[in-house]
């Protein structure tokens, strides 16, 4: 997730301001990501594991996709009881835009992100991860039905009850990956639960499986549920720390803190360690949407998210079967 107006170069933080360390949106999807519907629903955290038995498929793009947009729902759900499980789209191989993630070659790139990716998994309390290892920025060459067929193949293995991915609805996306792969998700989503589509997957001892609920990362006026994010923040740290190899996050509060030794100066906000270092920048400055969004929903922090689902009949049928449904004579 590098798109080039949305992370500010480091050096700028300390010249401009680091309160312009936030910008993940630029000003006009900043603008447009505030304007929600009036009704929103607010999901907490539940008690215990309701979701014991269910399945989770968090899609990204890249590494660094669901750390920076869906982290602290993955892990909330997870902890509530689903089985998750990690996909990323492609192999990271374009790495960074200048002052972001680590620099190097594109193997380093491949191999940096591998490894950032199966952290993020791990400190999301995930399974496992999954790799389609596709070429970054070149998801528009790649067939939509090749795309969907490797996604349905994936939902009907694992069950996938509930998806967590951007959303297919988002036109303001300038990353092409993310929404080639919003795209195939959603439609892999309904395919899935066909019984004609890719029967020979049956032959392997599949079987047609629709997914259930969907949470599609959104930021213009789709959002219809925002989930309270507060329980699990750490490990949304946790993640971002993960994403060294790419993204704003990682290690740039130890780069900043030295950046900063050197010139004879220091950042309260940083610490005396590294670690310190790292974790109070995410804090402050990655989080800092999730905690706007928090305090306007009376919450410390908070993701946005289109959520689609929460059952296979339509809510209408649903609603009239709690209103006129008698008991059996």
């Amino acid at each position: 997730m590098e798109p080039r107006d949305r992370f500010p170069n480091r050096r700028d933080l300390v010249t401009a301001g680091l309160a312009s360390a936030a910008c993940v949106l630029s000003p006009s999807q900043e603008s447009r990501a505030q304007e929600t519907p009036r009704e929103v629903f607010l999901e907490r955290a539940a008690e215990g594991t309701p979701h014991k038995g269910k399945v989770l498929l968090a899609v990204q793009a890249h590494a660094d996709d669901i750390p920076l947009t869906a982290a602290g729902t993955v892990a909330k759900l997870v902890k509530e009881g689903y089985t998750g499980y990690l996909l990323r789209a492609t192999n990271d191989d374009m790495g960074d835009a200048p002052g972001l993630g680590t620099p190097g070659s594109i193997g380093d790139h491949v191999l940096g992100n591998e490894r950032d990716n199966a952290e993020v998994a791990r400190v999301l309390g995930l399974k496992k991860a999954f790799d389609l290892n596709y070429s970054n920025h070149r998801m528009a060459d790649v067939s939509q039905n090749e795309l969907q067929c490797r996604l349905i193949f994936l939902i009907r293995l694992l069950k996938v009850d509930t998806i967590v991915c951007w959303d297919p609805w988002g036109h303001d996306e300038e990353n092409p990956d993310h929404t080639q792969i919003a795209r195939g998700v959603e439609a892999a989503c309904w395919m899935a639960g066909r019984a004609h589509d890719y029967p020979e997957q049956f032959a392997a001892g599949l079987a047609p499986h629709a997914v259930q609920e969907k949470y599609y990362y959104a930021r213009r006026p789709e959002i219809n549920r925002v989930v309270d994010v507060t329980g699990v923040v750490e490990q949304i740290i946790d993640a971002n720390r993960a994403n060294r190899a790419k993204g704003p996050a990682g290690n740039h509060g130890s780069r900043l803190r030295a950046e900063l030794a050197r010139t004879g100066q220091r950042l309260p906000l940083l610490g005396d360690d590294d670690v310190a270092a790292d974790r109070n920048y995410i804090r402050e400055f990655i989080l800092d949407r999730r905690r706007a969004l928090g305090q306007k929903h009376g919450v410390q922090y908070a993701e946005a998210f289109h959520h689609i689902g929460g059952g296979a009949r339509s809510k209408a049928v649903e609603e009239y079967i709690s209103k006129n449904a008698v008991p059996l004579r």
